[in-house]
């Protein structure tokens, strides 16, 4: 028989109500909110770094390539589409996708109101499932094989500022010498949330841009290029920057928005500083628990010492208490955190700001992962904790123990 699990059962099994069992549901409360909020947290920071990223990519991509130009304009240097690197990409495993995109300044006007926009010429190669997300009305443009389409997607910010809804028909005036006017009309409107974007970019054909700037159907401003993995985009870098050509540059998507990732690495330092009190409140908790519930049964201790048990057996006592306290916080920590996350990411309970945070719900990833380390780094930590207190143990006097009182 192990005598220290047996009488650890017997003492969780007490029915007397003492002040031990109110402490003991404390620290089982301590680590199962602690754990909760640590699964919450995480969560919702993945979510939301993976809801930035993603709006990010729709619009934008993981790498840029384009003409070196010392041009800081949205007027962007002409460069050909079919270069090796274009018709070679698919061999690369890490490249998901590449497409030929083109940007142009102009100003849209409407019957009330005008405002400077960039016109992104995009082409058949588009990746509109990425882009479809940000779709609040409408459907995406539809190409011309005899000329260019004059379909274009808004933003629901530029919308709203010119007062435009869908189907109406708004003129595009392009600023270069001569002039150029075009009528087009809005088969959609988009909404990310990322002001940077909502407010300046629209998207219109490639064909049309191509038009205005007097390129030919194999001529575009940059491209985009898509990773399987944002985690790579270090790597692939370097490998896209060996195969495109000697005139073309490379710019990532953390150099293109340096200000919004910058601000994402300060949120991870945030949690992790966050993540670090709440484990030191449990530990803390916990080791509170042990010492009342040693001082509670200290008469017993001095028993136990009297009757031959060495400090070593004893302490393994207290120690199985203490990890009953933890694998019951854990289990009830794991069902209100998994639990929680779940109801927001099919209800969507809880509503955010849009202007302030680029979405309008709180965004839920789970990562089973990092849940999985969460519990263990839990379990670890405050496990090692607990077995400082028992060391007082070994420092109880055997007469003083059986004549103390609690």
């Amino acid at each position: 028989m192990n005598l220290p699990r047996f009488i650890a059962q017997r003492i969780q099994k007490t029915n007397t109500t003492t002040f031990t069992s109110t402490v003991t549901k404390i620290g089982i409360s301590s680590i199962t909110i602690g754990l909760a909020v640590m699964i919450i947290s995480f969560s919702i920071l993945i979510g939301f770094k993976r809801t930035i990223r993603d709006k990010l990519f729709s619009l934008s991509s993981h790498i840029q390539v384009s003409k070196i130009t010392l041009n800081q304009s949205f007027e962007e240097t002409p460069m050909p589409i079919n270069t090796k690197f274009y018709q070679n990409y698919r061999k690369n495993p890490k490249i998901r996708h590449v497409q030929a995109v083109a940007n142009k300044a102009g100003l849209l006007k409407s019957s009330e109101e005008h405002t400077g926009i960039v016109i992104k010429g995009v082409g058949k190669d588009y990746d509109w499932a990425s882009f479809s997300e940000n779709l609040v009305e409408g459907r995406k443009i539809n190409s011309n094989d005899s000329t260019y389409s004059t379909e274009i997607i808004i933003s629901k910010k530029i919308a709203t500022q010119l007062k435009i809804k869908l189907s109406d028909e708004v003129m595009i005036y392009f600023i270069q010498n001569p002039p150029r006017i075009r009528k087009v009309k809005v088969v959609g409107i988009y909404d990310t949330g990322l002001e940077e974007f909502d407010k300046n970019f629209i998207l219109g054909d490639l064909a049309l841009v191509q038009r205005m700037n007097d390129w030919n159907e194999e001529t575009a401003g940059h491209y985009e290029v898509f990773l399987n993995d944002f985690d790579q985009l270090d790597i692939v870098s370097r490998q896209v920057f060996d195969d495109i050509d000697q005139d073309m540059q490379l710019l990532k998507v953390t150099e293109m928005f340096p200000a919004i990732f910058d601000w994402l690495n300060l949120m991870d330092r945030n949690i992790f500083v966050i993540i670090a009190l709440i484990l030191v409140v449990a530990s803390f908790n916990m080791i509170s628990v042990l010492l009342v519930m040693m001082m509670e049964r200290t008469p017993m201790i001095g028993l136990l010492k009297a009757l031959g048990s060495d400090n070593a057996k004893i302490r393994k006592i207290f120690i199985f208490n203490g990890l009953t306290i933890i694998i019951k916080g854990i289990i009830y920590g794991n069902i209100i955190g998994i639990g929680f996350c779940y109801l927001q990411y099919l209800f969507k309970v809880i509503p955010l700001d849009s202007e302030s945070y680029y979405m309008n719900y709180v965004p839920i990833s789970f990562n089973w992962l990092t849940i999985l380390i969460i519990n263990i780094v839990t379990i670890v930590l405050v496990l090692g904790v607990i077995t400082i207190p028992t060391f007082v143990i070994s420092r109880m006097k055997l007469v003083e123990s059986l004549k103390f009182k609690s």
